[in-house]
């Protein structure tokens, strides 16, 4: 039996991999800020497996703060002998600069400080897996000089166009950080093909929101749709880092100075959260 974790794993994307996973016969853990939208997930899936409750395990947890990363990754390292698969798909998107009760910049925090803390803290348990996989939802092909390691907050001049590529391209560093460390490791960052209907978590104008809801009807796929080439990934992993857009494979992002670009990061998120 497998152990699936993902995050992010209430709504959405991350609440069709977990409804997958569980009717294939593994157990998953879900991170997310909704228990009743976990029992809900659970409900579905075992009124046609009892086996699936027992199978399945939700941990609360605000993935934007330090702390609360910090604590689901001794949790899991405490009551979970290997992950199979790691799928980081916490959401919530913010348009603003917004610094949390920690101090760190919400966004940043979200999107790559949690997923660094998660890939680091967990790699003992990905490296007993036969066959670990990391599926990163940081859509790939940002700019080899999307960081700036001066400001990695970006309390100066933040945009969401910048923010968003800073937190993409960190994403792509981590994999080569990851996969050096664990030459076993499938590093994917990854995609949809196109537009997912979900309720788009965050905090957005009103004129995003109309905008999502709008196309999310007309053109978006269903998760349940989207997530196929991830379960492809999972199921049948290749070691390495990979990039995609739903099931096509990307080139990855090559810039002159990745490995010590990726030691770079690791030094300023470390010296930030000292």
């Amino acid at each position: 039996m497998r152990t699936i974790v993902i995050t992010g794993g209430t709504d959405g994307m991350g609440a069709a991999l977990a409804r997958h996973f569980l009717k294939a016969g593994d157990r998953v853990v879900v991170l997310g800020r909704s228990r009743s939208k976990f029992q809900a997930l659970v409900t579905t899936v075992t009124s046609k497996d009892q086996s699936a409750a027992s199978r399945a395990e939700y941990i609360a947890a605000d993935l934007s703060l330090v702390a609360d990363s910090r604590r689901v990754v001794e949790h899991l390292k405490a009551n979970h002998e290997r992950i199979d698969a790691l799928v980081l798909a916490a959401s919530f998107i913010r348009q603003r600069r917004h610094t949390t009760s920690e101090g760190h910049e919400a966004s940043w925090a979200l999107f790559f400080v949690s997923k660094y803390l998660f890939v680091t803290g967990l790699a003992t348990l990905l490296h007993a897996a036969e066959r670990p996989v990391v599926v990163n939802t940081a859509v790939p092909g940002a700019r080899p000089d999307a960081i700036d390691f001066d400001d990695l907050q970006m309390i100066n001049g933040f945009t969401f166009k910048r923010s968003n590529a800073q937190q993409r391209r960190a994403n792509e560093l981590l994999g080569i950080l990851a996969t050096i460390q664990n030459p076993d490791l499938t590093y994917v960052t990854w995609g949809p093909a196109r537009l997912v209907r979900s309720s788009f978590a965050g905090e957005l104008s009103t004129g995003m929101k109309a905008a999502s809801a709008i196309l999310g009807t007309l053109i978006g796929q269903r998760p349940e749709a989207a997530v196929l080439p991830i379960i492809d990934i999972i199921d049948a992993p290749a070691p390495g880092r990979a990039a995609y857009r739903g099931a096509r494979k990307l080139s990855l992002t090559v810039g002159d100075h990745d490995e010590k670009d990726a030691a770079r990061l690791v030094a300023a998120v470390d010296g930030d959260l000292r």
